[in-house]
């Protein structure tokens, strides 16, 4: 995710040398009416959100969250300006939500990134129904930290669909004033603080699978040399074997070329050569 930055005029006010990190989960989660409303075809309700990772108030540093739905809602531009910052909706389809993050500090630049809302936990070769002229999740700005999942819960004795990301907000080199509203946060809760993913376990899910992969692709590179160094000795074998056959060649060619070469002799009593 992009960092927090600013062009070089207001540079000299910036606390060289500190970064400071703020994780994030961005995401939403939308439950099944068990039936199509008649009125307009929506079948589920869902919320989009953008919370901290942990336990601390985003409003301190952070200004507005404008949400941007597709253009099908009244009033699609969204903008929340406290916690929670969440929209909620009803809706048939799947579609990209523009996010963007506004700092209290304005010397810090706006914080775009983007989500594909998810109604639906498809099984492999089946696709949701997505909204006319909705992007397509590939224009998604991917996440450092591969911990983005969607997944199924029962909430409130509901069957919910959740698609979270775990992602983290930097800012190299923060002004001294957005550096004093980053590090004086307070608690958003007393109270126990989760989210509705587990994303040290799927951290860790995924450090192990790229650890397998790289394991994989030790042994798959171990076995390419291998491969190469056998090559590479048949074609030096083969190259001999030529040289062999060609200088067998030669030497027959010599050979018969002395044959064909013949000694004075007498023919008639006469000195002479053929």
């Amino acid at each position: 995710m992009a960092d927090g930055q600013i062009s070089g005029g207001e540079a000299a006010g910036r606390v060289k040398g500190v970064c400071v990190v703020k994780p994030i989960i961005y995401g939403n989660i939308s439950q099944h009416f068990g039936k199509k409303r008649e009125s307009d075809g929506h079948t589920h309700d869902w919320t989009i959100y953008v919370k901290p990772y942990e336990n601390e108030d985003m409003s301190s540093y952070v200004k507005k969250v404008q949400f941007r739905l597709h253009e099908s809602y009244p009033n699609a531009n969204r903008i929340v300006s406290k916690p929670p910052y969440e929209v909620s909706e009803t809706g048939w389809g799947e579609f990209e939500v523009q996010i963007k993050i506004h700092f209290n500090d304005l010397a810090e630049k706006p914080l775009t990134f983007y989500h594909v809302l998810k109604l639906f936990h498809n099984a492999p070769g089946t696709a949701a129904p997505v909204v006319p002229g909705a992007p397509n999740a590939g224009s998604s700005a991917p996440s450092p930290v591969d911990v983005g999942t969607t997944t199924t819960a029962v909430i409130q004795g509901r069957k919910s669909v959740i698609s979270e990301v775990y992602d983290e907000v930097i800012f190299q080199d923060p002004t001294q004033y957005m550096y004093t509203l980053l590090t004086t946060t307070r608690k958003l809760t007393l109270s126990a603080y989760k989210h509705e993913t587990n994303v040290e376990e799927r951290r860790d899910r995924s450090l192990s699978k790229i650890k397998n992969g790289r394991i994989k692709v030790q042994a798959e590179i171990s076995d390419f040399k291998d491969k190469l160094e056998l090559a590479k000795e048949t074609i030096t074998k083969f190259k001999a074997e030529i040289a062999r056959v060609q200088r067998e060649a030669n030497l027959g060619t010599d050979s018969n070329s002395q044959s064909n070469h013949h000694s004075p002799g007498l023919v008639g009593g006469v000195i002479g050569s053929s």
